[in-house]
């Protein structure tokens, strides 16, 4: 099994010991979730890995950085866990891989570890173009995984409900 898949697993075995991981928790109370999560992962990828793949700043000198890169298999991991919302990081994950690749990091495959309803959102038109025109023109393969569990059910807010 390859170092990708591996944490994917790691991904889906951390948000599993969550009991209410799927749950809408707003501003504030969800970038804590997230950034507790993601230390967990971070901490279980070191574990099983040995080596520190987080956090990487291949995209040049500014200051993004790539949630997990693996050189030994040309490979960026992005936690996205906001993919399956209308307005996520989408395109500006895909971007940074683009942006490494053209600083001479080798970077095939972009792979995407998201919450549930994350894959039938990119399998939507504008996101399917995307990943085709970044596979046509930068090489660059874009797989999303699904951490498991049902898709969140977005509430209406007030004023959608009294029109």
């Amino acid at each position: 099994m390859q170092k990708t898949e591996e944490l994917v697993q790691l991904a889906r075995a951390a948000a599993s010991a969550i009991p209410d991981f799927q749950a809408v928790r707003g501003a504030g109370a969800g970038d804590h979730a997230t950034m507790s999560f993601m230390k967990t992962l971070r901490a279980a990828a070191l574990e099983r890995f040995g080596t520190d793949y987080s956090e990487k700043k291949i995209c040049g000198d500014n200051s993004f950085a790539v949630d997990f890169y693996i050189p030994e298999e040309a490979t960026i991991v992005e936690v996205a866990l906001g993919l399956p919302n209308p307005a996520c990081e989408f395109e500006k994950d895909i971007l940074k891989a683009i942006m490494a690749q053209d600083r001479g990091t080798r970077v095939n495959r972009l792979v995407f570890i998201s919450r549930a309803g994350a894959v039938k959102k990119c399998n939507q038109p504008g996101r399917t173009a995307v990943r085709q025109w970044a596979k046509a023109n930068h090489h660059l393969e874009i797989e999303i995984y699904e951490l498991g569990g049902e898709p969140r059910v977005r509430r209406r807010n007030k004023q959608s409900m009294l029109k």
